[in-house]
């Protein structure tokens, strides 16, 4: 028998450890009130008759408590009782030692390894990761209602972020870049101008980036087609100086060429800027920032021409790759890329085919970008195409107070997700107690959620300028309250899910590909995002369902979950859960049926879904990927392409 200690870790049974904490106890009671070498020999008896394979220290302690009140020692019970109580007060006030030690001597895996954005060996790093670890413990003890954090601690629910709960800050956002280039911002201080050319453009749009993700925990996204503006302000510029220095000395062919050349040298060095600024600016919490470029060819921009450029060019520096400290080119963490196909770049005789077939040669060999299909956007999100925060996160649609809508300069309060398949473990096959505990549940969830709202409600503009004084998100005045913002659904509150396949499978006893498990998967879904719908109603808030949340609480809630129910066949003894919706790798479906059959349920998660493509020997396949591409706009919101390894 292995127990498990509060810690996660499981060591071997040893009976003598029970019995030196009773004679502990004895010590402190009247000798006709301890309990004697029978008592404590059956207590360690029936302990061993359960015949677990694991069982938590915690029930062991509840067992003695148990036993002694039934062996009629009450004055020892409540000896022991005080004890551990006054043991477990002692951990809380401790909470954060092992693990701060751990991150300084490297040692503490589960901290180091959840992002693997951030290298915790570095002590720029660690000093975030070492603050992190310190709230993530003031959250847990005084922050959060018990409830919540001991639901958190049961994989009942997930809490993100917790480490930056401490601060009045939010999750990810998209970038009002529009806004603080053509109006100007203010970074540390310092007044920056609009810019007059493209590479001042890229520039300050490195800074602006750099500065919100240093005052934020998750993602940004920029769209690049407010930078069109300025390619073409460059190109205006070099047209004029060259016109008036040889306008009777060379043609005009020859001037419009040296314009040509020049603007395209400086779109290669303002690309370059953006892109090697990024990966290698650290943000305060010790990582590059976790931005996403949003390549979208608006057929109504002005600026489309310009734009069409600037999209070629960043896949082509992509493509390119960036060289490592040895000298050799590899493929950056960022930014991250999201290619918009549309009609006139679906691989159908468009105009733009060209930019698709360059994006889909970069895919296979640098993976990214990730496609998103304008079409089903449109079908979905009341015809308006618009980026997710980061790389995932959908905002809901938003009117302003003249009926405009507005996507760019809103956020995400936070994200908190709920944990299917341990809902089905206790439910155990019994879909009415299924859907009992799931409600139950989901009121947690919620009231997590409103924990998130709660800790912004009040906060000052002046908490982070850049994001609520210049542009980024706002123009408030100082001191002015970010209340409105919070409300109205200007910005959202994510549900996110983890396991429907395992879910299903535990209630239905069937794969939720299968006719019975799709039947009950989409009636969880749809009750999901009708739950979300309304507490919106109830609250005015932006709540959403928030498909693939984190591919590491895939793993982390499979662990709790194998720790507390042992090791169930397709369920916990993988070592991780499936990400929402997603289809398990070992089903073996080929890519257009995985793709189609996933399109039903990127529908009902309208904050934020993506599927993945996995294809082996993915740079030999550029014919096989212009198919699926043109399968994705005409079948599936949002997909990324992975690497999927043979067989060796």
């Amino acid at each position: 028998m292995k127990v498990i200690k509060r810690d996660g870790r499981a060591v071997d049974y040893d009976k003598s450890k029970i019995a030196v904490a009773i004679e502990k106890a004895n010590k402190e009671v009247r000798k006709d009130e301890r309990a004697n070498k029978g008592d404590i020999k059956r207590i360690i008896e029936y302990i061993e008759e359960l015949n677990k394979k694991r069982i938590l220290v915690e029930d062991i302690q509840d067992i003695i408590e148990q036993k002694l009140m039934e062996f009629q020692k009450y004055e020892l019970a409540k000896k022991y009782i005080v004890y551990r109580y006054t043991r477990a007060l002692v951990r809380k006030q401790n909470t954060t030692d092992e693990s701060i030690l751990g991150l300084i001597r490297n040692t503490n895996k589960s901290v180091m390894d959840k992002n693997s954005n951030k290298n915790a060996v570095l002590a720029s790093t660690q000093r975030d990761l070492i603050a992190g670890e310190v709230s993530k413990d003031l959250t847990k003890r005084m922050l959060l209602p018990e409830k919540i954090s001991k639901a958190h601690e049961e994989g009942i629910l997930y809490f993100h972020n917790a480490d930056y709960f401490l601060q009045p800050i939010f999750n990810c956002c998209l970038i009002n870049l529009k806004d603080m280039l053509e109006n100007g911002t203010v970074i540390n201080g310092k007044l920056i101008e609009s810019p007059k050319t493209f590479q001042v453009a890229c520039t300050i749009t490195t800074q602006i980036i750099a500065s919100v993700a240093s005052a934020q925990y998750g993602e940004q996204s920029i769209d690049i087609r407010h930078l069109g503006k300025y390619l073409r302000k460059t190109y205006e510029k070099y047209k004029k100086e060259l016109t008036e220095e040889y306008k009777n000395k060379l043609s005009e062919e020859i001037i419009e060429n040296i314009t040509q050349t020049r603007l395209r040298e400086e779109l290669r060095q303002g690309v370059q800027t953006i892109q090697y600024q990024i990966n290698s600016l650290m943000t305060v919490s010790g990582k590059p920032p976790f931005i996403t470029l949003f390549l979208n060819l608006d057929k109504n921009d002005e600026y489309i021409k310009e734009n069409a450029i600037i999209i070629e060019e960043i896949i082509k520096q992509r493509y390119q790759g960036i060289k490592n400290e040895e000298g050799v080119y590899v493929t950056p963490d960022f930014p991250k890329l999201i290619y918009v196909l549309d009609e006139h770049n679906c691989l159908k005789g468009g105009e733009y085919d060209y930019l698709t077939r360059l994006a889909v040669k970069c895919s296979a060999k640098r993976i990214y970008p990730n496609y998103i299909s304008a079409k089903k956007m449109r079908e979905n999100y009341e015809g308006n195409v618009y980026s997710p925060m980061g790389c995932r996160s959908f905002l809901s649609p938003w009117k302003d107070e003249n009926g405009k809508y507005q996507f760019e300069g809103r956020f995400n309060q936070g994200v908190v997700s709920i944990n299917l398949p341990q809902i089905g473990l206790v439910a155990d096959g019994n879909e009415e107690k299924f859907w009992t505990i799931l409600d139950e549940r989901l009121e947690l969830c919620k009231e997590a959620l409103m924990c998130r709202h709660y800790s912004l409600l009040g906060t000052a503009s002046d908490v982070s300028p850049v994001h609520w004084k210049y542009g980024a998100i706002a123009r408030l005045q100082s001191g002015e309250k970010i209340d409105k913002l919070l409300k109205g659904g200007y910005s959202s509150l994510s549900l996110g899910y983890i396991g429907i396949y395992e879910t299903t499978k535990l209630v239905k006893g069937v794969s939720h590909t299968t006719k019975e498990g799709h039947e009950f998967a989409i009636k969880l879904m749809k009750y999901l995002r009708e739950t979300t719908d309304r507490w919106k109603r109830e609250t005015g808030l932006g709540f959403a369902l928030y498909s693939t949340p984190s591919d590491s609480l895939c793993y982390e809630f499979a662990r709790i979950d194998k720790e507390k129910f042992g090791s169930i066949e397709d369920i916990t003894d993988k070592g991780y859960y499936t990400n929402s919706y997603h289809v398990d790798d070992r089903e073996n479906m080929d890519i257009i049926n995985k793709l189609s059959f996933e399109s039903e349920f990127q529908k009902i998660s309208s904050g934020g879904s993506i599927s993945y493509v996995e294809i082996t020997n993915i740079s030999e396949n550029l014919t096989e990927l212009e198919e699926i591409v043109k399968f994705i706009y005409e079948n599936i919101l949002y997909a990324e392409f992975k690497i999927k390894f043979s067989d060796m």
